[in-house]
């Protein structure tokens, strides 16, 4: 392992000590017989400055060669630096030249560049400063759920990508199968999935929850992160063929119990991201959007309201608004009125609960009223839903009815009843779209710009 790295280096007491620094040059300013360097090695926002003079060996031959996205090594001493800027900067004494960057064709230059036309070079993009924040936050809070969970007690478990299961019953799934596609096999018309590597029809898994489930069954808490996916043919700024999903299942737990936790979790990653990537926020709190670093301390500090579905109605309708998706008891849900109700009705995070039965998925548990289920969707200001997440049904006969109204085969599930036949448990849980959750807190508009290689209706390459 190399290092030190820069943000350490930052960091470090002024005193002559001698280091070795390697990292991408970002800007190079040239004098008659010295260069100035600002390096970068991806560890912080912040470059290193460098200053290399023509005492240094092979000065003559190197220094034109030293240019925005050359890559290098360099040996020298680290004394206090003259600007208000930085505390230190480096005196070099030997340069080691990796890798040179053609300026005529490398297209990092100082040019800004649309977030829409960095798409096109994923592999370029994350050396930009947006992109490289974009990654360390991401790193960042991977880290924190899983340490948020595990803190708790939680057990992580790794559930299957290739599944038989549509777990939100939507039917937008990728199929997973090596029948040869030029000459599908056909008994009746129909296609044989008996020939197929599986023996039966299999696709990539849409959420973790119901392998989850079977692990809450037997271990008590667990959680799930992973990749997921979705076939929907939508080619918007909300939307991801593949992407990662976070999947906590508690058991003896209820739709109150849920509800806390989901609270506590955000509440907890949001105060870890601020306390530790405090540069990177900044940064997106100064260029992308100046409301993110008030509104998660916002979020933090306040109480989130808890909120029946039939009384959000009521509040939507009672407001006048003209909603491009008009309101009435029954609908799902749009943006809209999820921001109205965070964003002008209480000012605060909105817990909303027992949603009508036919817009949610058959696993939820049905009220008492046989008419809504105890769904909980966590919605904040500026986003809406954040979280989706239920008590789950635990009775076998009530979940049978529930699958078959969804026009769903109960044989695909006999796992998943089963578990409601041996020791069944009231048992909750919920699901975080990382990348929704990324774009949260960074401010970015277009989700495809917070996953490293995104993937999306009609794009797969770069």
């Amino acid at each position: 392992m190399k290092g030190p790295f820069i943000k350490d280096i930052l960091k470090m007491n002024p005193d002559n000590k001698e280091i070795s620094v390697c990292g991408w040059i970002r800007t190079k300013r040239d004098s008659k017989s010295f260069s100035f360097i600002e390096l970068n090695d991806g560890s912080c926002m912040s470059n290193l400055q460098i200053i290399i003079d023509s005492s240094v060996k092979g000065y003559n031959e190197f220094i034109n060669k030293l240019t925005t996205g050359s890559s290098v090594k360099i040996d020298g001493k680290l004394v206090k630096s003259p600007a208000k800027e930085q505390n230190v900067e480096l005196h070099a004494e030997n340069v080691t030249l990796y890798g040179e960057a053609d300026p005529e064709k490398y297209v990092l230059q100082k040019k800004r560049h649309t977030f829409e036309y960095l798409r096109t070079i994923a592999h370029l993009r994350p050396r930009t400063n947006t992109f490289s924040a974009i990654a360390r936050v991401r790193s960042a809070m991977s880290f924190y759920i899983h340490r948020f969970f595990q803190e708790k007690g939680f057990v992580y478990v790794h559930t299957p990508i290739i599944t038989s299961s549509d777990c939100e019953g939507a039917g937008a799934m990728f199929q997973v199968t090596t029948l040869p596609l030029e000459n599908i096999p056909k008994t009746n018309g129909k296609i044989n999935f008996e020939e197929d590597f599986f023996g039966k029809k299999s696709s990539l898994t849409v959420s973790g929850q119901l392998e989850g489930e079977t692990y809450a069954c037997a271990l008590g808490n667990i959680y799930t992160f992973g990749p997921t996916f979705r076939a929907e043919h939508s080619n918007t700024t909300r939307h991801l063929a593949e992407f990662w999903m976070i999947e906590p299942e508690m058991t003896f737990c209820d739709i109150n119990g849920n509800m806390d936790a989901a609270e506590e979790f955000l509440k907890y990653i949001f105060k870890n991201l601020l306390e530790n990537c405090r540069e990177d926020m900044d940064f997106f709190n100064t260029r992308i959007d100046n409301t993110i670093i008030a509104n998660l301390e916002s979020i933090i500090n306040e109480e989130f309201v808890r909120l029946k579905y039939t009384e959000a109605i009521k509040e939507l309708e009672k407001s006048k608004v003209a909603f491009e998706f008009p309101v009435k008891w029954g609908i799902d849900l749009q943006s809209e009125h999820e921001k109205y109700l965070t964003e002008q009705v209480f000012k605060k995070p909105v817990i909303l609960t027992d949603y009508p039965k036919e817009i949610k998925a058959f696993y939820m548990k049905l009220n008492e009223d046989d008419k809504t289920v105890r769904a909980m969707d966590v919605l904040v200001p500026r986003l809406g839903e954040i979280i989706g997440g239920s008590e789950r049904e635990d009775n076998e006969q009530k979940l049978v009815k529930r699958i078959k109204q969804m026009n769903l085969n109960p044989e695909d599930y006999w796992w998943y009843l089963e578990l409601r036949r041996y020791g069944s448990v009231p048992h909750s849980g919920f699901g975080l779209g990382f990348e929704r959750l990324i774009q949260f807190v960074t401010g970015m508009q277009n989700i495809r710009d917070v996953i490293p290689f995104p993937r999306a209706f009609k794009s797969i390459d770069f």
